[in-house]
């Protein structure tokens, strides 16, 4: 595991004046924990004794020691505190005063304590570091009843959005399905267009291995944006073919070559446009910089790789699926030109 700037939040390290009261002997001077308590708190904290006004302000009179009588641990000790029999009696009569290491800082969530142990992860991603880190641990070490980890910061952050692509991207699939069955009335088409889709992820999977990038929600964002430009290039490709259809072209390989022809430079003008666009951020190396690479990559790969598998391979699936839907009207199988 690669991880530097390791750092332990301490449970201890800040040194603390304890007073451990001896509860029998403070009760021999008719005294109350309550009572010493009290002292201990006017002399350092302070106590208001009082009100001073100005006019219409109001100031609270506050009683305590001088800074200067309280530096060191003989102060506290030397403190006298007064009984019901008029005598006062030093602080260290009544408890042991002493300077010991105590918490620097207790943090709690959920009414639990905890202690954070945080590192940055270099040339890797959090993901498998994380389960490479939970695999060492259960493996090495034994935790009392009552103790557990869990694991935060980016690798929580990772999760929650992992949970939300997995219901935005099925939805953004749902949603560009049904544009595309409104926009040409066929669910024959709609399919073959959306072919584009798995074409497109090839490049970006593709490129971002090439730049030894791991899949992250940056990445997953820039699927998305991908798929929605793969997916127009196939309309325009369709449309044009069906145009030529309306037209009155009858041979499909006429068509598609034509219609190809045609829309060569749209399509590779479309993609290209798109993809020196997100070239800035693919190169970027600022503040951002690990969100804007992965995102970008993956948007300029598979753009790259789909556009052309698309003029290759779309043309070719228009042909297979036109031609068999042909011969199966013919034979009355299929009627409904909305399949």
């Amino acid at each position: 595991m690669s991880a530097e700037n390791i750092y332990v939040e301490p449970l201890s390290g800040m040194p603390q004046i304890i007073i451990e009261y001896n509860r029998p002997l403070i009760a021999q001077y008719n005294l109350s924990v309550a009572d010493v308590n009290r002292v201990v708190n006017t002399a350092f904290a302070g106590q208001m004794a009082g009100l001073m006004f100005e006019e219409e302000k109001r100031f609270d009179l506050v009683v305590r020691i001088a800074d200067t009588e309280k530096k060191n641990l003989q102060d506290v000790q030397s403190l006298l505190i007064p009984t019901p029999s008029g005598i006062q009696i030093p602080l260290e009569k009544l408890a042991n005063v002493s300077i010991k290491e105590g918490p620097n800082q207790i943090q709690r969530e959920n009414a639990q304590r905890r202690i954070i142990v945080g590192f940055n992860v270099k040339n890797r991603d959090v993901e498998s570091v994380v389960n490479e880190l939970h695999k060492k641990v259960d493996k090495n070490m034994k935790f009392l009843p009552g103790y557990f980890i869990t694991y935060g910061g980016s690798f929580e952050n990772l999760n929650k959005a992992k949970t939300r692509l997995s219901i935005a991207v099925p939805l953004a699939f749902a949603l560009i399905f049904i544009l595309l069955y409104f926009a040409f009335k066929s669910v024959r088409q709609g399919l073959l267009i959306f072919t584009a889709v798995p074409l497109s992820a090839i490049g970006g999977i593709l490129f971002l291995s090439l730049r030894g990038m791991p899949f992250s929600v940056s990445a997953g964002v820039g699927f998305i944006a991908l798929f929605g430009i793969s997916v127009l290039n196939g309309i325009v490709l369709i449309s044009e073919f069906n145009h030529l259809r309306k037209g009155g072209l009858k041979d499909i390989k006429h068509i598609v070559l034509t219609g190809t022809k045609t829309r060569l430079r749209p399509v590779l003008m479309t993609a290209t446009v798109a993809a020196l666009g997100f070239f800035p951020m693919a190169v970027s190396t600022g503040a951002g910089a690990e969100v804007q690479r992965p995102l970008a990559t993956v948007v300029i790969g598979g753009l790259a790789v789909s556009t052309f598998l698309t003029l290759g391979i779309l043309p070719i699936l228009y042909i297979w699926v036109e031609t068999w839907y042909a011969k199966k009207s013919k034979k009355g199988i299929l009627a409904d030109d909305s399949l």
